[in-house]
C-alpha cells in the first residue's frame, strides 16, 4: 500500500464541481486582482474566525510581515519566539527590523516552553510571538498574562491552526493581530500562495491594508503615505478558499478522528511517543508527530513500504546557518535538540482511511519487533 504524506488530489475531486466553477467565476469575469471575490473570502474569514476584520495578502509570511511592522520597531528592538518553527516566523521579525530572542519548546506539546519566556524579557522586547505548532494551540493564558505584566505586544502565528483553541477561544483572537497562511497543504489551503492577518483593531487593520498596497489607501492608487510592498491576495485564490472554507470543520472533524485512531493503533508501541494535547487545548492536527526512537531507521523502512513521511523541522531554528551569528549552542535549547533527533510526522488529512492508518500503525511496530 502506498499512503502519500499528503493527498490534496482526492480533496481536489471530493469537491472539483464547487472549485471549478469558482474558479471559471474568476476568469469570466477577468476579477483576478483585488475585486469582490477577494473581500468576499475576507468577510468570510473574519466571520468564520469571529473578529471584525481580515486583510488578505500574498502569503502567510507576508501576513507576519505585516503585522510586525503595526510594531514600529527601532533597532535593537525584540521579539520573542520559540525555538521550533518554520523559518517564515524568525525571518519577519528580522525583515521587519527586529532582533529575534529564540525559547526552547515544551516536551509534552512542542510549542513554546511558556515558563522561559520571562527569563528572554528585556527592556528591549516589543512582543511575544506564539506559533501555534502542528495545529495545537501555544498556552496563550500564559503568554497573555506575561504580555500585560510587561507591557508587550503579542502577535499570533496560526499558519498551522485554523480555528485552533485554547479555552475555547479561537487562535489568533488573543493578540493584537493573527496571521494565516493558506498555502496549499495547510488545512485551509489556496491552488497557490495566499495569506491573511485577522484583528479587532479597526485602525492596525487599516495600516496593515495600506502597507500590503504599497503604501496606497484604498481606492487610492497613485497617492502613497508611506512606502509598502506589493502583497495581494488574487482573485481565483480568494474565489478557491470561498468554495472550501464551508468544508473546514468537517475536514477538522477528520483529522481530528485520524488522530484519535493512530493513538489507538500506536498504544502499544513503547518506542513511539504520540502527540500529547494540552487541556485547555483542542488541536486541529495540521501535522501528526511522533517521537520515535531511531527515527531515522524508522522513516527509511516506512518509506520502503510505500509510507510517506517529514520531519517537522529537521533543524531547530537557532540552529540555522542563517542564525550563526547569534552564537547559540544545543545546551541553551535542551528539548528542541532532543526533539530534532526523534520527531516524525505520518501522513493526516481528512481523506485519510482508517485502513491506511491501520497499515501505517502495523509497519511502526513490526519495524520495532524486528
Amino acid at each position: 500500500m502506498r499512503v502519500p504524506f499528503v493527498d490534496l488530489k482526492r480533496q481536489y475531486e471530493n469537491h472539483r464541481e464547487s472549485l471549478d466553477g469558482a474558479i471559471a467565476a474568476v476568469i469570466e469575469e477577468t476579477a483576478f486582482i483585488r475585486g469582490k471575490y477577494v473581500k468576499a473570502f475576507e468577510d468570510e474569514f473574519a466571520s468564520a474566525m469571529g473578529v471584525e476584520h481580515c486583510v488578505s495578502c500574498a502569503n502567510g509570511t507576508d501576513a507576519l510581515y505585516l503585522g510586525l511592522r503595526m510594531l514600529e520597531m527601532e533597532p535593537g528592538d525584540e521579539v520573542i519566539t520559540t525555538a521550533n518553527s518554520w523559518i517564515a516566523t524568525s525571518e519577519s521579525i528580522t525583515n521587519a527590523g527586529g532582533v529575534v530572542v529564540f525559547v526552547d519548546t515544551d516536551d509534552a506539546t512542542f510549542n513554546m516552553d511558556v515558563k522561559k519566556i520571562e527569563e528572554k524579557i528585556t527592556k528591549r522586547t516589543r512582543a511575544i510571538l506564539p506559533v501555534h505548532l502542528l495545529g495545537q494551540s501555544a498556552d496563550m493564558t500564559a503568554i497573555m498574562d506575561l504580555a500585560g505584566r510587561h507591557g508587550l505586544a503579542v502577535i499570533e502565528d496560526c499558519a498551522q491552526a485554523h480555528k485552533a483553541t485554547w479555552g475555547g477561544q479561537k487562535v489568533g483572537t488573543f493578540g493584537s493581530v493573527g496571521t494565516f497562511s493558506f498555502y496549499p497543504g495547510k488545512n485551509l489551503g489556496a491552488f497557490g500562495d495566499a495569506g491573511a492577518i485577522i484583528t479587532n483593531d479597526g485602525e492596525l487593520a487599516r495600516r496593515m491594508r495600506t502597507l500590503a498596497n504599497h503604501g496606497a489607501e484604498a481606492g487610492s492608487k497613485h497617492s502613497h503615505i508611506v512606502e509598502g510592498i506589493n502583497s495581494r491576495l488574487d482573485g481565483i485564490q480568494a474565489s478557491v478558499l470561498s468554495a472550501k472554507l464551508p468544508h473546514l470543520g468537517d475536514w477538522t472533524k477528520g483529522r481530528r478522528e485520524a488522530a484519535a485512531k493512530y493513538g489507538s493503533e500506536l498504544s502499544t508501541v513503547s518506542e513511539v511517543r504520540v502527540p500529547v494535547i494540552a487541556e485547555e487545548a483542542e488541536s486541529v492536527f495540521h501535522v501528526y508527530s511522533i517521537l520515535a526512537d531511531d527515527r531515522d531507521g524508522l522513516q527509511e523502512y516506512l518509506s520502503d513500504e510505500g509510507i510517506a513521511t517529514s520531519r517537522h523541522y529537521p533543524t531547530p531554528l537557532p540552529f540555522l546557518e542563517a542564525y550563526r551569528y547569534l552564537g547559540h549552542t544545543r545546551e541553551e535549547f535542551p528539548t528542541a535538540s532532543r526533539h530534532q533527533e526523534r520527531m516524525l510526522s505520518l501522513p493526516i488529512y481528512p481523506e485519510i482511511t482508517d485502513e491506511q492508518i491501520g497499515y501505517i500503525a502495523e509497519r511502526i511496530g513490526k519495524y520495532y519487533k524486528r
